[in-house]
């Protein structure tokens, strides 16, 4: 075993990923225009918890951030008429927080914008290295022993109008852009 190696790979890795992440933020941001990536994601965090659970506590568990860090940006979201924050009935110290219909068409064009940045992001990657990535990441996550609350269950948003055809027109997109990728299906 070679320590010095070892603890140089870890240094790089950990320094990569404080980067990556950094970056990712930056180039979604700019995709996403109307929100902020860390918004979306909060916005996405609260439709994939049920609507009595949707807690401060339990949206930050779920993004791995503090209750603090959260609150701005549930309060931002708020200002913007995208959420509503009503007291918790189970919790007489917490709030739930709702998305509004307004923040529901906010989300819908984010999410397509969001998918095309997903297709340019992982574009060198194919479906076998997109599951081995994740499946490391999940790993990582775990290094304090908490495993990642995720996002794999169906969110919990109303339809809107539309919404069959606009999945179809975005993954017929989806499609097309990964065709033509290094890393997508058919390559």
């Amino acid at each position: 075993m070679d320590s010095y190696r070892e603890l140089f790979l870890m240094h790089q890795a950990y320094a990569t990923l404080f980067s990556l992440a950094n970056k990712i933020q930056i180039k979604g941001d700019a995709y996403l225009e109307q929100l902020t990536s860390r918004q979306y994601m909060a916005m996405v965090a609260i439709a994939h918890l049920q609507e009595d659970e949707a807690t401060l506590n339990n949206i930050a568990r779920k993004l791995g951030t503090t209750k603090q860090s959260i609150k701005q940006i549930i309060d931002i979201l708020e200002k913007k008429g995208y959420l509503l924050i009503t007291p918790s009935p189970k919790d007489k110290r917490a709030v739930n927080v709702k998305i509004t219909a307004s923040g529901q068409g906010v989300m819908l064009v984010a999410a397509e914008k969001g998918i095309y940045f997903f297709t340019d992001l992982f574009k060198d990657f194919s479906t076998e290295e997109l599951e081995q990535l994740w499946a490391l990441l999940k790993k990582m996550y775990r290094f304090d022993g908490e495993v990642q609350d995720g996002f794999e269950e169906e969110g919990n948003l109303e339809p809107v109008d539309d919404q069959d055809e606009i999945k179809a027109r975005v993954l017929k997109e989806f499609e097309r852009r990964r065709k033509q990728s290094k890393g997508g299906a058919g390559q």
